[in-house]
C-alpha cells in the first residue's frame, strides 16, 4: 500500500491505493471471492487466472480519437478513420467521466512501468485502474522497473486512466460513435478509457504513441515481433493479429527479443514490452509449446472456457476467436534480457490470406519490399476487432494502420532507411490458405521460415508468378511438395488465375493513395500487374 497523490491528476478519492502491487497481491485480489462481473478472475489448473473481458474481446477503433490541438493539428495523420479528432471541450467532458468514476472507487491500481528497452527512448508510463487484473495485464505487458528504478521513477512522461466501468450518455451530442471512448491528448500526455474492459487498448495506446514519438527522431517503430540467433543475427517479423507474429517468434533454436512491438535505432532492434500477448485458440502443445508452457501463475488468460475442474477449452471459441494470453517475457525459455540486439538482416512480412491466392513464400527485391510495407495485405481475422466475425481483405500499411500517428509513409521512410544501411532483405509469407481450402502447416510455415533465416532460401531454384509478380522458390528443405507455387494446390489453374486477378486489382487501386509523389510511382511496376 501506499500513499500516492492522485489529484494532480485530478482524481479525488479516499480509495486504497495499491502502488506497483506485486504478482501475489494481484492474484489474491482477482481470486478474491468477493469479485463480481468482470472483475472475477478463475483460477485455471494450469496456475494461470482466466478472467473475461465483457463486451469487448478486441479493440474498439471506431472509438478512438486524439485531441486536435496546437500540438496535433500538424503531425497526426488525420485520415478521419484511424485517426479521428476530438476537441478540447469534448476532451474535457470525457475526463470529467473518467475522473469521476476513479474519484468514486474503494480500491485503485497504479502501476507505473517503462514502454521501450532503452534509456534514451522509453517512456515512464503510469497506469490508473479499478479493476487488479487489468493492472495485472500491464504488469505483464510492460516492461516492469527494478526497486532501484521504481524509487527514482519520478513523474511519468504519460499516464493512462481506465475507467472501463463509465460510459459517456452524450456520445450523440458530441458526435462520437458509441458510449465508449479510447481518446488521448498529447499535450497533457494522458490516455483516458471508458465503457471496454477490454485490456489491449493500453497496451496498443502505448504503442501508438511509441508510434508517434520515435519516426519524428528518425527512427523505425514497427509492429512486429524479433528474435536473434545464437550469433547474433536478427530477424523481424512484421504482420497483423492472427497472422503468426506470437507463434513463429517464439522459435526453440533462437532467442525472442519479443512478440509484437519494436524500434530498430543506431544501436539495433529493442522491444517496447516486458510481456507477450499471444492467441491461444486451438493452442496445443504440439503446435505452440513454447507458449503452451508459459501459460503458468502469473499468466493472465482471457475469454477462454474454464471447464468445471479447472483445465481450460482451448478450442472452444464461442465467445470470440480472440482468446488471448498474457504473460511476463521470462515465462519463455529462451529470450534476450534485456530485450535488445543488433541489427535485423532478415525482415519477414506474414500475410494470413484467406482466399488463397499468395504463394507460401516470396523473396522480395528492394523496390518490392517497399511497395509490400506500404500495401501491408492481409485478411483481418474473426475476432481481432469488434464486428469481424469472417475473413475480410485488408490492406494496412506497415502491417499496423490502426496504430500509426504519422503518415505511412514516415513508416516505410524509416524502415527502409535501416534495411539499406545495414543491407537487410525481405520476404512475403503467407500463413493463410492455399487451394486446398486447407490453412498452410504452421509446420510448413517454420521450415520456410528456416530456410529464410539459414539462407538457403536464396540458392533454391525460382519461378516468378504471374499477375502477382512474385519470385517463388520451387522447392525448400523440409517444406511439403507441391505447396510453393500455389497454382498447384488447385484443380483447375484457372480457378487461381481468376482469383490473383481479383486481387491483384485489389493491391493496384489500394497503391493508388500513394502515388502523389515520383517515388512511389516508381514502385507501381513491382507490385502485382493486370
Amino acid at each position: 500500500m501506499a500513499n500516492l497523490d492522485l489529484s494532480k491528476y485530478g482524481i479525488v478519492a479516499d480509495a486504497v491505493i495499491v502502488h506497483n502491487p506485486s504478482y501475489e497481491q494481484l492474484f489474491q485480489a482477482e481470486t478474491d471471492p468477493s469479485n463480481q462481473g468482470y472483475e472475477v478472475g478463475k483460477l485455471t489448473n494450469t496456475g494461470a487466472v482466466a478472467v473475461d473481458t465483457g463486451v469487448f474481446t478486441g479493440r474498439s477503433p471506431k472509438d478512438r480519437y486524439i485531441v486536435k490541438d496546437a500540438t496535433t493539428e500538424d503531425t497526426i495523420w488525420w485520415d478521419g478513420t484511424i485517426n479521428k479528432p476530438v476537441s478540447t471541450e469534448v476532451w474535457n467532458d470525457l475526463k470529467a467521466l473518467s475522473l469521476k468514476q476513479l474519484s468514486s472507487a474503494k480500491k485503485l491500481y497504479v502501476v507505473d512501468t517503462y514502454c521501450g528497452t532503452n534509456e534514451d527512448t522509453r517512456m515512464k508510463v503510469r497506469f490508473v485502474m479499478e479493476v487488479a487484473w487489468q493492472a495485472h495485464f500491464v504488469t505483464n505487458m510492460f516492461i516492469r522497473p527494478s526497486q532501484y528504478e521504481l524509487e527514482h521513477y519520478g513523474e511519468p512522461d504519460f499516464v493512462v486512466l481506465n475507467s472501463s466501468k463509465t460510459t459517456n450518455p452524450n456520445w450523440k451530442e458530441q458526435g462520437l460513435n458509441s458510449e465508449v471512448f479510447v481518446c488521448f491528448n498529447l499535450t497533457e500526455k494522458l490516455q483516458i478509457i471508458g465503457g471496454t474492459w477490454y485490456g489491449g487498448e493500453m497496451k496498443k495506446g502505448m504503442f501508438a504513441m511509441m508510434n508517434y514519438y520515435l519516426p519524428l527522431r528518425g527512427m523505425a517503430s514497427m509492429h512486429c515481433s524479433a528474435n536473434v540467433g545464437k550469433d547474433g543475427d536478427v530477424a523481424v517479423f512484421f504482420g497483423l493479429s492472427g497472422t503468426g507474429k506470437t507463434t513463429l517468434s517464439a522459435d526453440p533454436k533462437r532467442y525472442l527479443i519479443g512478440d509484437d512491438e519494436h524500434g530498430w535505432d543506431d544501436n539495433g532492434v529493442f522491444n517496447y514490452e516486458g510481456g507477450c500477448y499471444a492467441k491461444v485458440i486451438s493452442l496445443s502443445q504440439e503446435n505452440e509449446p513454447d507458449i503452451w508452457q508459459a501459460i503458468k501463475r502469473d499468466a493472465l488468460l482471457e475469454n477462454v472456457t474454464v471447464r468445471e475442474d479447472g483445465s481450460v477449452d482451448y478450442a472452444d471459441g464461442s465467445k470470440t476467436e480472440n482468446t488471448r494470453v498474457s504473460y511476463p517475457i521470462y515465462h519463455i525459455n529462451k529470450i534476450v534480457l534485456p530485450s535488445r540486439a543488433g541489427h535485423a538482416k532478415k525482415i519477414i512480412y506474414l500475410s494470413a490470406d484467406a482466399f488463397g491466392v499468395l504463394p507460401p513464400v516470396s523473396i522480395l527485391d528492394d523496390k518490392q519490399a517497399q511497395y509490400h510495407f506500404l500495401c501491408g495485405y492481409t485478411s483481418k481475422l474473426a475476432g481481432t476487432e469488434r464486428g469481424i466475425t469472417e475473413p475480410v481483405p485488408s490492406f494496412s500499411p506497415a502491417f499496423g494502420e490502426a496504430f500509426l500517428t504519422l503518415h505511412p509513409t514516415m513508416y516505410a521512410k524509416t524502415l527502409v532507411s535501416k534495411m539499406q544501411e545495414h543491407g537487410a532483405k525481405a520476404y512475403l509469407v503467407n500463413t493463410g490458405w492455399n487451394g486446398t481450402g486447407k490453412r498452410i502447416s504452421i509446420k510448413n510455415t517454420r521450415a520456410i521460415i528456416d530456410a529464410i533465416i539459414d539462407g538457403s532460401i536464396e540458392n533454391a531454384e525460382k519461378v516468378t508468378l504471374p499477375v502477382l509478380n512474385l519470385t517463388v522458390p520451387k522447392a525448400l528443405n523440409n517444406v511439403s511438395e507441391g505447396i510453393l507455387d500455389p497454382r498447384d494446390t488447385y484443380a483447375d489453374v484457372n480457378d487461381w488465375t481468376e482469383k490473383a486477378k481479383s486481387l491483384a486489382a485489389k493491391y493496384i487501386k489500394n497503391f493508388e493513395q500513394y502515388c502523389d509523389n515520383d517515388d512511389a510511382k516508381a514502385l507501381i511496376a513491382s507490385g502485382p500487374q493486370l
